[in-house]
């Protein structure tokens, strides 16, 4: 069992710098605004035979579907901007992310009436689940590209998710399948002492009792 939610529950308290109001207004409590992108994660950064990747679509859906990273960049993509919020407690806004919408993935799958959930799938053994409510909207991603450069490996190439309203765990580094689900069923972190909500701007960080002591293990990590 990962001990990870009970060790963020007992970190010090990081400093917050000095914010415009317009900051403030921006960044959910227990928040600190960094311009660094730090790098967690579970596990070794995958190392990938790109003539064998495939990201898998199957669950609730009419027929299950393979698709080749080839697919996914023929298809029609958008650049976005956007804050992100790791439970960890930095933030990072104005974000810039190019990929597929995955309201736009959807119209490419026979989804079944019945699939009210997503379990996302990737390496190494990692999975989380959102509601297909929360993938509608206009800034959620299957993405390739951050700041007009492919992700790096570290930040999850070839693929990822990139679900900006709810905790970063919930965007999925090394996507490699996507599951459809009727039921819910907890993820990786969401089974380890995580919320399964994952809402910033209501803190809805783990499980257990509610907390607010800031965190700081994300300032010791690796970043770009």
């Amino acid at each position: 069992m990962h001990k990870k939610a009970e060790r963020l529950k007992k970190m010090k308290p990081v400093a917050a710098g000095n914010l415009t109001e317009e900051q403030r207004v921006k960044l959910p409590p227990g928040q600190t605004l960094t311009e660094k992108f730090p790098i967690l994660h579970e596990g070794e950064v995958p190392v990938y035979d790109m003539s064998e990747w495939t990201l898998r679509v199957f669950g609730e859906v009419e027929e299950e579907r393979i698709f080749s990273y080839e697919d996914i960049l023929s298809m029609k993509s958008v650049t976005l901007q956007t804050d992100i919020h790791c439970v960890t407690r930095w933030s990072k806004f104005d974000t810039v992310w190019e990929g597929v919408l995955f309201r736009d993935f959807l119209k490419e799958l026979k989804v079944k009436p019945e699939a009210k959930y997503v379990m996302f799938h990737a390496d190494p053994d990692y999975d989380t689940n959102v509601p297909i409510e929360d993938l509608l909207r206009d800034d959620v991603l299957l993405a390739y590209r951050f700041n007009g450069e492919p992700l790096t490996d570290k930040h999850g190439w070839p693929l990822r998710t990139v679900v900006p309203h709810r905790y970063f765990w919930k965007s999925a580094k090394w996507l490699r399948g996507i599951e459809f689900m009727a039921e819910d069923r907890p993820g990786f972190w969401e089974r380890n002492g995580f919320h399964n909500e994952a809402d910033p701007f209501k803190e809805q960080r783990f499980s257990g009792e509610a907390l607010d002591i800031p965190e700081d293990e994300w300032t010791r990590k690796e970043f770009d």
